[in-house]
């Protein structure tokens, strides 16, 4: 713990699983019953793969024109190309601290979800910044459970808005320094500490 330097600079993934992946997997997995219908996921079908039984299609959006995953080319943050009222549910993790515009993504998001549709995103709190110089660029923000509901419930309002937390001192020091998942014990990454999110 005196290294000034990661174990691992990619987030424990050279390791084995980046601890936020764990978390990320337990809150779909926790919401497994809102990916249905057509769902949305944001750049690959990582996690709409996992949980397709209850899916009717797949759509994939990303900005970059190259992506071959891609169905939708569109920008969130202008929101052109974007259907209205499509989506049943929409897979958005760890994406938005890449937008600068926050608030015109997340209406893009409503916009596009149907009726009853549930959006299901992630946000980083405490974690290191890309370690690629063009990357660093793009990352933009860091998020608190309190900013997050703020921003979500402007858009969405506050009766439909739930924001969870994960992590604790251990986990969050654990990922700085590039450890795994794996290089933790479940009771330590199951603690929960909302100072440490």
């Amino acid at each position: 713990m005196r290294s000034t330097l990661p174990l691992d600079p990619t987030w424990g993934a050279g390791r084995g699983t980046p601890i936020d992946r764990v978390y990320i997997a337990r809150f779909l997995e926790r919401h497994s019953a809102d990916i249905r219908g057509r769902a949305l996921e944001v750049k690959s079908p990582r996690y709409l793969s996992l949980f397709s039984e209850n899916l009717d299609s797949i759509e994939i959006l990303d900005v970059d024109a190259t992506n071959p995953r891609a169905t939708l080319v569109a920008d969130l943050q202008v929101g052109a190309g974007v259907p209205t009222d499509a989506f049943d549910c929409a897979i958005v993790t760890q994406v938005l601290h890449f937008i600068y515009d926050v608030p015109a993504a997340l209406r893009t998001l409503h916009r596009a979800l149907a009726p009853g549709g549930v959006l299901l995103a992630t946000v980083p709190g405490i974690t290191r910044l890309p370690h690629a110089e063009g990357e660093r660029r793009s990352d933009l923000w860091r998020f608190t459970a309190l900013s997050a509901r703020c921003l979500v419930e402007d858009v969405f309002g506050s009766q439909r808005v739930q924001v969870e937390t994960f992590g604790n001192v251990l986990a969050a020091s654990a990922m700085l320094y590039g450890l795994a998942a794996e290089d933790l014990l479940p009771s330590e990454l199951d603690y929960h500490d909302p100072a440490y999110e």
